[in-house]
């Protein structure tokens, strides 16, 4: 997909900060340090819309972005960043929750996990909650540039198994590092807007 404009529209807390539009949204899940904004930023071709920080925890809010005046990112706060207090990290939930459970225009949630490493308890949790909830998800491995091309499989293989993935979930191997993966999240965000208008 080509990008042609983005921009971010609002850093929400409550469900009366979402934005009031009808467009497909999709929700970008993940720990804290799993590269959530760089994938944002590799996706619309942006150096720095989605602030990276080297210090996890940083998303505290709803933050959507505007992408060709067509469809909303989502980035939803890390979870499983220990640094923070137990209510806040109960509030944040809770706020993710709300919007994932209530939001009309939710199209899918792209969950990221990390390539180099088998899923993490909250990964799981995570995966479970979309699921529970009958939630379209794209499952989505980041940092593949850290890992030998002959090993991806094996890691692929660790993460289908842990999070117990249901066949027909799309899995999507990604490096903000070098753009692999891309034009395959693009095609899978495509698909499920086109699922969720049919």
């Amino acid at each position: 997909m080509k990008v042609t404009s983005s921009d971010i529209v609002i850093s929400a807390v409550k469900p009366e900060q979402y934005p009031e539009v009808d467009l497909p949204e999709i929700a970008l899940a993940g720990r804290s340090n799993v590269g959530k904004s760089s994938f944002i930023n590799k996706m619309i071709n942006r150096k720095s819309l989605a602030r990276t920080s080297s210090k996890p925890g940083k998303t505290q809010t709803l933050n959507f972005y505007i992408i060709n005046e067509a469809l909303h990112f989502v980035d939803v706060p890390g979870y499983g960043y220990a640094k923070v207090s137990k209510s806040e990290r109960d509030a944040w939930g809770r706020m993710i929750e709300t919007y994932l459970t209530s939001r009309e225009q939710l199209a899918a949630v792209i969950q990221l996990v990390d390539l180099r490493h088998p899923p993490s308890k909250d990964d799981i949790m995570m995966y479970g909650f979309i699921k529970h909830y009958d939630l379209p998800v794209i499952v989505v491995a980041t940092k593949a540039d850290k890992i030998p091309k002959g090993k991806w499989q094996k890691h692929l293989k660790v993460i289908k198994e842990d999070l117990d993935l249901v066949k027909g979930d799309p899995m999507v191997l990604f490096s903000s590092e070098t753009g692999h993966g891309k034009e395959e999240a693009w095609a899978e965000i495509h698909k499920a807007i086109n699922a969720k208008n049919g």
